[in-house]
């Protein structure tokens, strides 16, 4: 089971490593296919692996709450 995600959302420009077991979020600068994957996204593009459920919330009180933006 992966225990590290990379994340990439919308207005950021940058991706970020999330290691679940450490609780850490810090940048990543992606190189190789990770950054050819990362260049898809300026012109709109999705990539998706692995992962089976993600939702972007307006604030850590939204997701604690149990909601769900938009």
């Amino acid at each position: 089971m992966a225990k590290v995600v990379i994340i990439g959302i919308p207005g950021e420009t940058g991706l970020w490593i999330a290691d679940l077991d450490a609780g850490t979020v810090t940048p990543l600068n992606p190189t190789g296919d990770l950054a050819t994957a990362s260049s898809l996204r300026k012109a709109g593009g999705i990539f998706v692996k692995g992962v089976d459920l993600a939702v972007a919330v307006s604030s850590a009180q939204a997701a604690l709450s149990g909601h769900v933006d938009g």
